[in-house]
């Protein structure tokens, strides 16, 4: 099996793991919030990766990864911003309605975009941008209900859409900089992510609720939920690091808005959920938009590899050069031999 083949195995399973344990985790926490009551978010997050990190520790000393230390500011910098984004999210849920928390996750998408394209300069074809908008509207359709505005919900949007952007930017470019996989930043940074919420998560969640998380009647029911959701967070947590590693920022949000669509799907077929025309419609058009965007990526993507592979000969052809060079003494720098190097590093 080539190396090419290999990597969009890894994709496929990568994507597969982030869509069936994130749908799954929907449903325990829904039971969790809505059925047992307890509705603290903030701080069941930074439960879940406490334990997230454990299992890492654990994995760790099975020798499951190698442990790869690398720049600690960049590293503690991440996992407080990534914390932050997580909190600020749950808030921007708390102090606006439902449809404009949901005008929200979708501006996420634009801003990553316009930040890469600003800050990277990566370049977004036509057929991408479409895809988006489409993929975009749809959602839109079979999420967006009511937009009540405010100026504190507001404001907690707008820094909840940048912190989550940055952050979702800074786990691709960190993996790739200092060339660490997902496992190896996941369990780097979440020590810093879980301190960020276990800090302020009593207090958001009092904020929201009005209740105290340590004054909860925690049942026997209500602790199982909570360490299956434990459980699952970890497959969740480390599927999102590895599918920004392997794709991009945008595409993991493009996979984030299917599993809404999956969920309000499965809350339809099994929960019995209220469900329209305007829902089915909506996620109809947020399907075609996704099949768009992947088709226009595995496009983009054949493409690159094609020009890869044409530079790639000529390069090989100049292996020569430097064997004649060295026969008569000569030092000659061959340029296709540092393209070739590069081509495989």
């Amino acid at each position: 099996m080539s190396e090419g083949q290999q990597f969009q195995l890894g994709t496929i399973g990568a994507l597969s793991l982030s869509v069936v344990s994130s749908v799954s985790i929907v449903i325990c926490n829904k039971a969790l919030i809505s059925t047992l009551g307890f509705t603290f978010a903030t701080t069941l997050t930074s439960w879940h990766l406490l334990v997230t990190f454990c299992s890492l520790h654990v994995a760790l000393w099975m020798k499951f990864f190698e442990h790869k230390p690398f720049d600690r500011n960049a590293v503690m910098g991440f996992g407080i911003l990534n914390g932050t984004s997580i909190g600020l999210l749950n808030l921007s849920l708390g102090f606006n309605s439902v449809g404009f928390y949901q005008m929200t996750k979708l501006a996420i998408i634009p801003c990553t975009v316009l930040l890469e394209t600003i800050f990277f300069r990566k370049q977004f074809s036509r057929n991408v941008q479409l895809s988006l908008s489409i993929l975009l509207l749809g959602v839109g359709i079979a999420t967006v209900t009511d937009l009540q505005l405010n100026v504190l919900g507001s404001v907690l949007s707008l820094l909840a859409v940048i912190t989550t952007c940055i952050a979702q930017i800074m786990t691709n470019t960190i993996q790739k900089k200092f060339k660490v996989s997902s496992t190896q930043l996941l369990y780097q940074s979440c020590p810093y992510q879980a301190i960020t919420l276990f800090v302020t998560g009593p207090f958001v969640d009092g904020l929201l609720t009005d209740k105290n998380v340590f004054s909860f009647h925690y049942t026997p029911l209500v602790l199982g939920f909570i360490v299956l959701s434990c459980l699952i967070s970890v497959s969740v947590n480390f599927s999102t690091f590895l599918v920004i590693g392997k794709t991009s920022p945008v595409t993991y949000q493009v996979l984030g808005h299917l599993k809404t669509c999956l969920v309000l799907g499965f809350g339809y077929v099994l929960l019995r959920d209220p469900f329209s025309w305007r829902n089915i419609l909506g996620i109809l058009i947020a399907v075609v938009g996704m099949v768009l965007y992947s088709y226009c990526c595995s496009l983009e993507s054949q493409q690159k590899a094609s020009e890869a592979a044409a530079q790639l000969m000529p390069a090989k052809e100049s292996e020569f050069v430097p064997l004649i060079a060295e026969e008569t003494g000569a030092s000659i720098l061959t340029p296709g031999v540092a393209s070739n190097k590069d081509l495989h590093a």
